[in-house]
């Protein structure tokens, strides 16, 4: 899966030049993110007591927001652009390693069809994807907590004020509290996603045989009996996906207020401005999204883990 491109002198350019433009993208998006998180503070600051400024520095404020918003927009569309390239040329190198290997075995391969035209492309999709959210969510933690770290001067909570860097304990602990309970709750989903794989396939094969022979293949009973299966085990994953769809919204949303109720009392207090509450409620999602980046890509991840155990079989079966 990896070798037949990072390790390909074929695609070695492609494979290392454009994971290092990707870095580099990522890298300008979340200095940009910290430029936007500084701006949230001075903006607001003037919002908070706008009698006492200037509309000149409303609109001088604006324009600063425009210099920082538009380059990050263009910069993550080019960088969305090409990420969707390289993992087509990912694609393009596992499925011609795969079928020349393939081609060298003379019994039938189960699932061969799906497993090179459907699951490389949707490993190659997913790693990329997962892969670059990963990169950025290690980059933006590197850039956010020194951030994070000295606002949480502005707690004024008992016992979490004394604290070093409170802000940041508090979003490193709800994130590992939430990939743990996350584990448990989705604990079934990658066997039922690789179950429903299997009679999908089944499912395909027989209307793909009555293409060509309607005598022997596509009966309705037959067509019955498989549809069946493939209900039975849609209905257990969408169960499984609804409990589970239920617990990452919770989280989601007790996140949203985590920062107010942590940062909200110093406001009354005289202790933080608005344009430093803002501020830290944007710098402490972006730690605790960092944090909890495998919650947020869960069903993603569950995917991905029954794709690979596909492929690993279907590597086993043509001796890869």
């Amino acid at each position: 899966m990896l070798k037949s491109f990072f390790a390909s002198r074929k695609w070695m350019f492609w494979a290392y030049g454009g994971c290092l433009f990707l870095f580099i993208a990522l890298l300008v998006q979340v200095e940009l993110s910290v430029l936007l998180n500084e701006w949230y503070g001075a903006f607001y600051n003037i919002l908070q007591k706008a009698t006492e400024h200037k509309v000149e520095e409303f609109w001088a404020s604006m324009l600063q927001f425009a210099k920082i918003a538009f380059p990050y927009v263009l910069i993550a569309t080019v960088t969305s652009y090409f990420t969707r390239i390289y993992s087509f040329k990912w694609r393009e190198a596992m499925t011609f390693s795969y079928v020349a290997r393939w081609q060298k075995v003379e019994g039938e391969v189960e699932g061969s069809s799906q497993r090179i035209q459907e699951d490389i492309y949707r490993f190659a999709r997913i790693v990329e994807s997962l892969g670059l959210q990963v990169i950025r969510a290690i980059m933006t933690l590197l850039a956010f907590l020194p951030i994070l770290w000295g606002l949480s001067k502005g707690v004024e909570i008992e016992r979490i004020k004394d604290i070093p860097g409170s802000l940041v304990w508090v979003a490193l602990v709800v994130s590992i509290g939430g990939l743990l309970i996350s584990w448990f709750v989705g604990i079934k989903l990658p066997g039922l996603e690789y179950n429903n794989q299997k009679v999908e396939a089944a499912f395909r094969k027989e209307l793909v045989y009555a293409e060509d022979d309607k005598i022997n293949y596509g009966k309705t009973e037959t067509i019955i009996q498989l549809f069946t299966g493939l209900k039975f085990n849609y209905n257990r994953l969408f169960l499984h996906y609804g409990y589970f769809d239920v617990w990452v919204n919770f989280f989601e949303q007790l996140m949203v207020i985590v920062p107010y109720l942590i940062m909200g009392p110093g406001l009354f207090t005289g202790l933080i401005t608005l344009g430093m509450l803002v501020q830290v409620s944007n710098a402490f999602s972006k730690v605790r999204e960092s944090f909890s980046i495998f919650i947020g890509n869960w069903t993603t991840i569950t995917e991905l883990r029954s794709i690979h155990k596909r492929l690993k079989e279907f590597e086993h079966n043509i001796g890869y």
